[in-house]
């Protein structure tokens, strides 16, 4: 492998020094700094320290966010293909058994020294705008309103130009009819999956918590001629699917609300789903929503949650995650959901993973991020593209090397004698659906 050079040693070799020092191996990515110099190998992507700023943002934040902060206010960026240099880093880590910084007093002085000489040494940078600022108890209402506007109620106009026109924002179903780039047949492909494995007719009464834009609440009730209550905790988005509702003619089979899941009466609900919300819920919140579904639906009645998930030692979202996209996310992996769920009367009939439709499905979003870039940052400014970029960018890796993935679990509420009202078999939920 060749590695660029430089005529004279530069920060580039000081930063590099350190790193290595730090994580117990080279580097697998090239390194350049703001004085020009530049490290590392030549064939790699280019990680560019292009202040001096982003030295003082790690040496106040270390780790994971320090960096993405960095890299979101442009202090830090990547030449070359971002998802490769992130690839590279984590293959490093695990096959060169990398390890994160555990700085002795003797390592942090001597770290301090080289930032003096590098003058990286300053008062605290200031926070980015784009990253999330919470207050009040964890996973109160008011909180998890402000969470869910911080992500969700960015403007409708941003979701239209990155997604779809089913405006669907969850994980589709690539079937064997789909291609790359018909994101759209693949998003109802999912939605036409959900509606058979909820075994919807005409008439059938579907309770979709976290509708989001209403691809589901749309399909099912115009496809499949459900009376769909849709219940949203976005603005932006309740807006947005009472907009479809009149342009379509659908009064008399929707209704749309907008208010927390806890706050949702009645019951006696055919189906219920919960598409990509119940991560948001939290953990110790999770028996109650599970309670929650059980109650709302009739017996013999029918929830599927499509729900991510993580790997057994996987963090899940990270403090990147957490900071910038989806604050107080929690993630399980999927056996702990599945007995959440059964701890509340429900019975699991069908669990599926959908980890590799992810990879897809979010590669295409990021396709639409990088073509659209300029109308991207023309509507919400250059940072917050760049912090859906490291989010599309790092999500599709996640999903790819199984720290994440997502499920479709599909359960029924038995009647007391124990009868499910289902099948013994599934059905043939999988035929044509590329054609749905």
């Amino acid at each position: 492998m060749s590695t660029a050079r430089t005529t004279r040693p530069g920060a580039a070799h000081r930063l590099a020094a350190l790193v290595e020092d730090a994580l117990g191996g080279p580097l697998p990515v090239r390194l350049r700094a703001w004085d020009g110099s530049e490290t590392g190998p030549a064939d790699a992507p280019a990680v560019v320290v292009r202040s001096r700023r982003a030295l003082r943002r790690l040496l106040w934040q270390p780790g994971e966010l320090g960096l993405a902060q960095a890299y979101v206010t442009g202090e830090l960026d990547v030449e070359g293909d971002l998802a490769d240099g992130l690839r590279r880093m984590r293959t490093a880590a695990r096959e060169r058994r990398l390890h994160p910084p555990r700085l002795s007093l003797a390592d942090r002085a001597r770290a301090a020294g080289a930032a003096v000489r590098l003058g990286a040494v300053g008062p605290r940078p200031a926070t980015p705008g784009s990253q999330a600022r919470l207050r009040g108890g964890l996973h109160t209402k008011a909180r998890d309103r402000a969470a869910i506007s911080h992500h969700y109620d960015l403007s409708n106009d941003f979701y239209r130009l990155l997604l779809d026109e089913t405006m669907a924002y969850s994980c589709g179903v690539w079937a064997d009819g789909n291609t790359d780039a018909d994101a759209a047949g693949a998003q109802r492909a999912k939605l036409e999956l959900i509606c058979r494995k909820l075994g919807l007719t005409a008439g059938s009464r579907l309770l979709d918590i976290g509708c989001g834009w209403g691809s589901l609440t749309l399909y099912a009730a115009e496809r499949h001629k459900a009376k769909v209550t849709a219940v949203t905790l976005a603005g932006e988005q309740a807006a947005h699917v009472s907009e479809q509702v009149r342009e379509r003619g659908l009064e008399d089979r929707i209704e749309v609300v907008c208010q927390d899941y806890r706050d949702i009466t009645g019951g006696g609900y055919d189906a219920v789903s919960t598409v990509e919300m119940g991560e948001h819920v939290g953990d110790a919140e999770y028996p109650a929503f599970a309670a929650a579904l059980h109650r709302v639906v009739r017996p013999e009645g029918r929830v599927l949650v499509q729900q991510m998930s993580r790997g057994r030692n996987a963090p899940g979202g990270g403090a990147f995650i957490e900071a910038y996209i989806a604050p107080d996310m929690h993630m399980r992996p999927l056996g702990e959901t599945v007995r959440l769920l059964e701890d509340a009367g429900l019975e699991v009939r069908h669990a599926e993973s959908l980890r590799e439709h992810y990879v897809r499905t979010v590669r295409a979003w990021e396709r639409t991020l990088e073509e659209r870039w300029d109308e991207f940052v023309a509507l919400v400014g250059e940072e917050t593209a760049r912090v859906w970029r490291l989010y599309l960018v790092g999500g599709a890796l996640a999903f790819e090397q199984r720290r994440m993935g997502v499920d479709q679990i599909l359960s029924v509420r038995p009647t007391v004698e124990g009868v499910s009202g289902m099948s013994a078999t599934p059905g043939e939920w999988y035929e044509r659906l590329d054609r749905p």
